[in-house]
């Protein structure tokens, strides 16, 4: 059994299996971004197997009954249910494909609701709608049920990691997306929590990592033994969620999972093997009520009166350069390691025109959010990021990105934008806000949607065979 090789390790467009084809096609919906270029590989995935045993009592009782009868029976009506799913999508894509022409254009194509996407923060606001609006009328999903709580089917939903816990309990609780019926859907959640695997399983002493794979290991075993649809694509229309940090890591004990499966991920590092072509970055945002009020809204931007603010810990590598050049030093830049007790957190973001975000230990920060919502102008400082929705969104018409060398410069960068730009940048923060905001329930276009969305682009580039 061969290992899959890559040209290059991520880079990889079609796929040939011994038994199935995925074709990572040709046609890209990111919109604005290079379509993708094939690479063949013909080969065998080296499955990584968990030993027995493992992780077992984390998992519903696993019946494997019937999945021996009938094997051809099945095999032609799940090939036509297959045939069914890619006619649909192939029509999505043809298009969505015709509305990437149409760049200039104003009208909406369909009923648009509430809400019509128009202007410069979207790379094409046409495309992107009707994407949208296909992706509402069509896109199914099925979440296994396998696997009991707190480690599957549950996640935290206050603080730095509430995204996680808030998209499982969301999607769970859809009736929109969500499919009872495996054969109809277009991909496969798989819900496990590695917040919580990671509270529940790893020992802080011995802190042995191998808890991951053992436990999402042994997941897949189960759900490729019990299913047909993860052997037939080798995960390609399967999807997993994560915001802690070691989101990534805990893909990589099943290879399937690691180089072909959408991951969706806060911590969106290139230089980790992050694929934007497959993999789906997604914003960290620290609720720590579970809430977002009080955290929406700021100051009009005649009165901000501070010119740029950070305040947060040492940590990482961009960090002490920031604090090196600017921390107490300048009376406009107001950069803390400790915010005095006097000072408001979110009452300075909703005073200041432009809110520092540095990346810490990783590259997603969760000051990015916090500044869409105080409506201040975000000053992105990070290496091999992949900002959330960036396929749809032009982070350009919203923020401003330096490099880690640019930061001595910091304060005359800022002040040589002009007034007329940084208004446009202030109005583009105001419009792009609701894609960012969470809602229970759910509203069109806020972050759950979009999530979604950035899952079905991915979801449009693969075609099972």
């Amino acid at each position: 059994m061969s290992v899959l090789s890559f040209e290059r390790m991520w880079h990889f467009n079609k796929i040939h299996l011994t038994l199935v084809a995925i074709v990572i096609t040709t046609f890209v919906v990111f919109f604005g971004i290079d379509s993708l270029e094939g690479v063949k590989l013909v080969s065998r995935l080296n499955y990584q197997r968990i030993q027995k045993g493992h992780s077992r009592s984390t998992l519903s009782s696993y019946k494997d009954e019937g999945r021996h009868k009938s094997p051809k029976r099945r095999s032609m009506q799940g090939g036509r249910n297959l045939e069914k799913v890619e006619a649909s999508l192939a029509k999505a894509r043809a298009s969505i494909k015709q509305a990437l022409l149409r760049i200039n254009d104003t009208l909406p194509l369909e009923d648009s609701h509430d809400y019509i996407p128009q202007g410069d923060i979207y790379r094409n606001a046409f495309a992107f709608h009707r994407s949208y609006y296909l992706m509402e009328k069509l896109f199914k999903i099925f979440v296994y049920e396998e696997g009991e709580p707190p480690l599957f089917h549950y996640g935290p939903c206050k603080n730095i990691y509430s995204m996680e816990g808030i998209f499982i309990n969301l999607l769970e609780s859809n009736t929109q997306f969500r499919t009872q019926n495996p054969d109809e859907a277009h991909v496969y959640f798989l819900p496990f929590s590695v917040v919580m695997i990671l509270e529940h399983l790893f020992h802080p002493v011995i802190r042995d990592k191998a808890v991951l794979g053992r436990t999402i290991g042994d997941y897949v075993h189960i759900i490729s033994h019990k299913y047909t649809y993860w052997n037939r694509s080798y995960g390609a229309d399967h999807f997993m969620l994560s915001c802690h940090d070691w989101g990534p890591r805990a893909t990589w004990y099943v290879k399937e999972l690691y180089f072909i499966a959408i991951r969706v991920l806060c911590n969106a590092n290139i230089s980790e093997h992050f694929n934007p072509k497959k993999d789906a970055s997604f914003p960290e945002i620290n609720l720590v009520t579970g809430e977002t009020t009080g955290l929406i809204g700021g100051y009009p931007q005649w009165n901000r009166t501070i010119l740029a603010f950070f305040a947060g810990q040492m940590h990482g590598r961009i960090r002490p350069m920031l604090f090196q050049h600017w921390k107490n030093k300048d009376k406009d830049m107001l950069v803390y390691e400790k915010l005095p007790e006097n000072v408001s957190y979110h009452e300075t973001m909703k005073m200041s025109k432009y809110c520092i975000c540095p990346s810490g230990y990783e590259v997603a920060s969760p000051r990015i959010v916090e500044a869409i919502y105080a409506e201040c102008v975000p000053v992105i400082i990070s290496q091999n990021y992949v900002l959330p929705f960036s396929d749809v969104l032009d982070w350009d018409c919203f923020s401003v990105q330096i490099q880690v060398s640019e930061i001595p410069k910091l304060k005359e960068i800022l002040l040589g934008i002009s007034e007329e730009k940084y208004v446009r940048l202030y109005e583009g923060v105001k419009k792009v806000q609701r894609h960012f905001v969470m809602n229970n329930p759910p509203k069109r276009y806020d972050v759950f949607h979009m999530i979604v969305h950035s899952i079905w682009l991915r979801r449009l580039n693969v075609i099972v065979k």
